[in-house]
């Protein structure tokens, strides 16, 4: 999904405060570290209380912390650009009733995507229709950057896209994908334990 590009809402800009956004911005990081960050939503009743210590409005405060919630939401996106090839890998785990696979990576320019499947073994339906389906992640290592691009699937098979930068090498061999199920997006509360792929 593209983001479309913020536009500054007014060419107005009152310079005396300058030192305090500055500050803000210093707190934000601060922030940042202190939860290492995975900072979660205050609960309502903080917020309530600062709105009325700080004269504040209630909502516009959610809307502050809800936008802070998962700054990689707003880190720069990174497209796929000029396709090169699907490199296949043919790698797959089975765990808890379900067969988690990579069946292949296309390898772009500056990225590549890692297919990502997952097959209930019997007639389980892999999404619980009161809750939706589970949200995953990949992980490879600190230098790799993964995002989330695209899924879909059925009741019993799901198949993810995640676009990795920079791209991975043609011969991917020892690198390890580990995808992280956690309950939702913004939860982070993980299920069961990471699947792991090793290429």
């Amino acid at each position: 999904m593209k983001r479309l590009k913020y536009v500054r809402p007014t060419t107005y800009y009152d310079e005396k405060i300058f030192k305090i956004d500055e500050e803000i911005c210093e707190l934000l990081k601060k922030r940042k570290v202190v939860s290492k960050n995975n900072p979660g939503y205050p609960p309502f009743e903080y917020i309530d209380r600062w709105a009325a210590k700080y004269d504040l409005y209630e909502e516009q405060l959610k809307a502050i912390f809800g936008s802070l919630l998962n700054d990689e939401a707003y880190r720069p996106i990174i497209e796929p650009k000029e396709f090169k090839k699907n490199l296949p890998v043919i790698k797959y785990i089975e765990k808890e009733n379900r067969i988690f696979s990579v069946v292949f990576i296309s390898q772009y320019c500056n990225a590549s995507v890692v297919n990502f499947n997952i097959d209930a073994i019997e007639k389980d339906e892999l999404i619980d229709r009161t809750k939706g389906h589970n949200h995953f992640e990949l992980y490879i290592e600190e230098k790799y950057y993964c995002r989330f691009l695209s899924g879909g699937g059925s009741d019993s098979h799901m198949t993810y896209n995640f676009v990795v930068s920079p791209a991975l090498p043609d011969d991917f061999s020892g690198i390890k994908l580990i995808f992280t199920e956690y309950n939702s997006y913004f939860e982070k509360e993980t299920i069961g334990s990471d699947i792991i792929i090793n290429l």
